[in-house]
């Protein structure tokens, strides 16, 4: 089966590490925005939406670039959201960027102001809205490394791999 999995996160959730697993362990490719980005300096494609679309056509990862909301009507699609404890991700933007604390707080709460913002004005919708995803996993109280495990689980119970 075409699995197309999306995942939208807050910054420094470790949401990138869980797509880099799923990636190795379900053998298909993850596309982020410099990917995506880099491949719209091509010209190839009128716009994201379009290029997202282009990738869903194959089983791949997509992290972010509101591809929750334009792929919603694809059957195939599986709509994830990382969160984790402000305080978690701090530490973990500390540990990553070499920051200080006060450093990694605000650049972590830059990115969650851009990323709701670039949500928002590309769908009219709430980042973060459980409404919006199939399944919400927090890296606080699971962990990075059983998120993965979870979702991979997850799909053999219910025979999509």
């Amino acid at each position: 089966m075409n699995l197309v999995i999306t995942i939208s996160r807050r910054f420094g959730t470790g949401a990138g590490v869980i797509a880099e697993e799923l990636s190795r362990r379900l053998e298909i490719p993850v596309y982020d925005k410099a990917y995506i980005e880099h491949e719209l300096e091509g010209e190839s494609y009128a716009d994201e939406a379009e290029l997202i679309k282009e990738l869903a056509t194959h089983s791949c990862i997509i992290l972010g670039r509101c591809a929750s909301e334009i792929l919603k009507d694809q059957g195939n699609v599986f709509n994830i959201y990382i969160c984790a404890d402000k305080e978690d991700r701090i530490h973990r933007v500390m540990a990553k960027k070499s920051l200080s604390y006060e450093d990694a707080k605000a650049t972590l709460e830059q990115n969650d102001r851009a990323r709701a913002d670039y949500y928002y004005r590309h769908t009219g919708k709430v980042w973060g809205d459980v409404n919006n995803y199939h399944m919400i996993l927090d890296t606080s109280q699971l962990g990075i490394d059983k998120c993965a495990d979870i979702l991979l689980r997850y799909f053999e119970r219910i025979e999509i791999i």
